[in-house]
């Protein structure tokens, strides 16, 4: 099996390292000094880089981490920070360090999103697709378009380790408690969540058994979210499009 572990970058983000051995690969490098420093203190060689999408706090590290390490890239047809020597898309697979990891077409946040998907491994790495307790803006794709995509994710295996490049898990999960109030799992997981921040931990990976249960981007079918968007007035169509837009709009308020 592989061993998937935290790089702290910026202010909230995550680079994954996933390992085996003396060999790795990391998912999203938006800068380089945090993975070369985390190379060097565990003796790891960088194989490959991972890029879910072009944005410059998961790929602004990419040039300089081939540079220094000639490793190669696999990252999404289209991309604004391509081209990159591997482009890939649903359907393909990568191989990671001997592990196949699916990848799937996730547009919404950006129209060139992808994601890596490991069914040995139970691994998700969904870059700004999914986080805990949310989702990303909709900055290039349509409300629409994100739902269909996290409805896609929700269809993988409950055990599903998610692997998402935020820490927005508290302020995330706190909106969803302004959703559905009277969630019990919600408000015990933000609980766990609140004492693992206090220790400095990550919250992430979740799970999409966990998400299902908690996050309100992926409960548009729940008569508690229904009910509270029309009794906030923010209901103007009740299919799972018009309540998912509804929640989007809220929380880029809140």
């Amino acid at each position: 099996m592989l061993t998937i572990s935290p790089i702290n970058a910026f202010s909230d983000n995550y680079i994954w390292l996933i390992t085996r051995e003396n060999q790795g690969f990391v998912v999203d490098p938006g800068e380089p000094g945090p993975v070369l420093s985390a190379l060097e203190a565990r003796g790891i060689e960088l194989a490959g880089i991972l890029v879910t999408h072009h944005h410059f706090d998961h790929t602004g590290g990419v040039d300089a981490l081939k540079a220094e390490t000639n490793c190669e890239v696999w990252g999404p047809p289209n991309s604004p920070a391509g081209p990159y020597e591997h482009i890939v898309a649903e359907g393909d697979t990568v191989s990671v360090l001997g592990t196949d990891f699916d990848v799937l077409n996730v547009p919404g946040h950006t129209l060139d999103h992808i994601a890596y998907y490991s069914p040995t491994q139970q691994a998700l790495f969904c870059g700004d697709t999914l986080f805990v307790g949310g989702c990303g803006r909709v900055f290039e794709g349509t409300p629409p378009q994100m739902r269909a995509s996290l409805e896609k994710l929700s269809r993988l295996p409950g055990n599903t380790s998610i692997f998402c490049a935020h820490e927005y898990t508290l302020a995330n999960l706190r909106f969803a408690r302004l959703v559905e109030p009277e969630n019990a799992e919600l408000r015990d997981f933000l609980a766990t969540c609140e004492q693992k921040r206090e220790q400095n931990e990550p919250t992430v990976p979740s799970t999409i058994s966990v998400e299902l249960s908690c996050n309100p981007f992926l409960r548009w079918d729940s008569p508690d979210v229904r009910k509270t968007l029309e009794a906030t007035g923010r209901l103007i169509d009740d299919s799972p499009d018009g309540i998912f837009t509804a929640v989007r709009e809220w929380k880029n308020t809140a």
